[in-house]
């Protein structure tokens, strides 16, 4: 039975819609809705993505969802949580849940890198012996096309600060996925106040799952990525 629920799949840095194409195949077979999307930035064919923003992928983000159909279940990976973020900080009735994989809400005034140089346009993606995320479940064949489909991520969507104001944003149902970390660590990170999950403690309305692999779930464990993103709608 097909769900009234529209997935939007958002990668995370260096990557394109293609990131989602097992986990999107497996949705649709189970009769969902899926839209993989590719941000502001990491399409290889447009001259202009490196002056890409997050404010400018959030407002990409913003016509997606409004183009639709009916309620939208927004999927952030990884660094997809800043333009999800701020969309949700914009307008908390966009979507009817957001579903954050291996990641999570930020705070007012976070940024992923301000120490990234102001000069600095873009960042390839940076060996993988220097990436800290987990690898875990990810075959040669797997890395090699990550290395090859790479985009460079743009300066300003690294250095730039967020600026969220509305506390309604807090109220928008949301699941996290626990991929390299399993969810009772991440809580209480959260609950300590750790700068990346501290914002976490702050939803009011969190479900957590576990799904124990790397930090790329959509190439490791696809199928029940794919189950997960559905079970957290339904």
């Amino acid at each position: 039975m097909q769900t009234s629920t529209t997935f939007v799949l958002v990668p995370g840095f260096w990557l394109g819609a293609w990131a989602w194409d097992a986990v999107a195949a497996a949705l649709r077979a189970a009769g969902h809705r899926a839209v993989p999307v590719t941000l502001p930035g990491l399409d290889p064919d447009d001259p202009q993505r490196a002056a890409a923003t997050v404010p400018d992928q959030a407002e990409y983000l913003r016509g997606v969802i409004a183009e639709a159909d009916g309620p939208v279940a927004l999927v952030a990976h990884s660094g997809a949580n800043l333009p999800t973020s701020v969309l949700l900080d914009q307008d908390p009735a966009a979507v009817a849940r957001v579903i954050y994989v291996d990641s999570g809400p930020v705070a007012d005034g976070a940024g992923f890198d301000p120490s990234v140089p102001a000069d600095l346009a873009e960042l390839p993606l940076p060996p993988f012996d220097q990436l800290q995320a987990s690898l875990d479940g990810l075959d040669e064949g797997t890395l090699r096309t990550f290395r090859e489909r790479a985009v460079p991520e743009p300066g300003a969507v690294l250095r730039e600060p967020v600026h969220l104001r509305n506390d309604a944003r807090r109220d928008v149902p949301t699941t996290i996925v626990a991929c390299s970390y399993p969810s009772e660590l991440m809580l209480k990170l959260a609950r300590e106040g750790n700068p990346m999950m501290a914002e976490t403690a702050t939803l009011r309305d969190l479900d957590v799952v576990d799904l124990p692999t790397g930090h790329w779930p959509m190439w490791s464990r696809p199928a029940d990525l794919a189950t997960a993103i559905a079970d957290a709608a339904s």
